[in-house]
């Protein structure tokens, strides 16, 4: 005599079965995903909330030692880079639905509602006043934030070089007189004078420090612009 194989799920099926019935089941299920829902769409309103929080309820024994940053870290990170710090209120890109996941997560395990929310992002994925990854933090208190999540893109790896001039006058000077050198050199012996000299070499490149000097500038004072530590925390276009 061949015994038959015994399907867990159908006895699984046949005891839920006698407990409760199909309708029940299905009713018990949507309340769940409405609740689910519920709480997802609070927290897209908490994402877009222009109300800004200094801290929030966090469980000690839970927080990842890893993940958390002091503001003066993050404001370092910005400036080297050419970042900004701002409310996830200006944020235009879309949250992934991972970083949603990861909130309602943190917001069981801590048994709070995570407010005032942050992204540290080029100035490119903001909605800025006029008046490639970003990072959601929330805040902890103290100036301490909490790193929920990353996504997108790495940024490009010569961005902190490109980043550089735009730290400090001294540094912007340095290129301009880099580049006002290397320009200088590209200029053909005897162009302006049968026989090459020193002084001419630097009366050239004192011409070419000008020129690069002066669009420099323009173009700086044209559009607004201004260096990494005045425009990280900046929520303005012009900065």
């Amino acid at each position: 005599m061949i015994l038959k194989r015994t399907n867990i799920e159908r006895k699984l099926q046949k005891i839920r079965n006698k407990s409760v019935d199909s309708e029940q089941i299905l009713t018990e299920v949507q309340q769940i995903l409405n609740q689910d829902y519920d709480n997802e769409s609070e927290i897209y309103d908490q994402l877009k909330s222009k109300r800004s929080s200094i801290s929030n309820t966090f469980d000690l024994d839970f927080l990842e030692t890893e993940k958390i940053f002091h503001i003066d870290q993050i404001k370092e990170i910005c400036i080297d880079y050419r970042l900004r710090f701002l409310d996830s209120s200006f944020f235009k890109g879309e949250i992934p639905q991972t970083a949603i996941s990861k909130i309602k997560h943190l917001e069981v395990l801590h048994n709070t509602e995570i407010k005032g929310y942050k992204i540290m992002a080029p100035s490119k994925l903001f909605k800025l006043e006029d008046k490639d990854d970003p990072l959601l933090f929330a805040p902890i208190g103290n100036d301490y934030y909490y790193l929920i999540h990353k996504w997108g893109n790495d940024l490009h790896p010569l961005r902190k070089l490109f980043a550089w001039p735009f730290k400090n006058v001294a540094n912007l000077v340095a290129v301009v007189l880099l580049i006002s050198y290397l320009v200088t050199q590209l200029v053909p012996e005897g162009l302006f004078s049968k026989k090459s000299s020193t002084t001419e070499f630097w009366i050239i490149y004192f011409f070419m420090f000008k020129s690069l000097a002066a669009i420099v500038i323009f173009y700086g004072f044209a559009l607004g612009k201004n260096f990494s530590p005045a425009v990280w925390k900046s929520k303005y276009f012009n900065a």
